[in-house]
């Protein structure tokens, strides 16, 4: 099974309770692989559980880039939240584990 990881580096940031997740692609073939696989609606899938509210993914073909923007999923963000990773950063994990068809 051949997951992001295997295609992409994925690095977290996050401003208040927004996380930004970037995927950058390894070649052209992964990037337009990428790009059918990684959609807002499975973005938002993947991170519903977590309480996210939107998700936007901006595309940046030049740099085989995908930075997805997804709100409300820090639990109010590091000033405010309880969890152990209130910056998000594990949540690239998340999406590095996501199985590419």
């Amino acid at each position: 099974m051949t997951t992001v990881r295997d295609l992409a580096l994925v690095r977290a940031g996050d401003k208040g309770n927004t996380s930004n997740i970037v995927v950058v692609a390894e070649s052209d073939a992964a990037y337009n692989q990428l790009v059918r696989t990684l959609t807002e609606d499975r973005m938002f899938e993947r991170f519903e559980h977590l309480g996210a509210d939107t998700v936007e993914r901006y595309e940046v073909p030049a740099s085989h880039a995908l930075n997805f923007v997804i709100r409300g999923v820090l639990a109010g963000g590091v000033t405010t939240s309880l969890r152990v990773d209130s910056h998000g950063k594990s949540l690239s994990s998340l999406v590095s584990a996501i199985s590419i068809a």
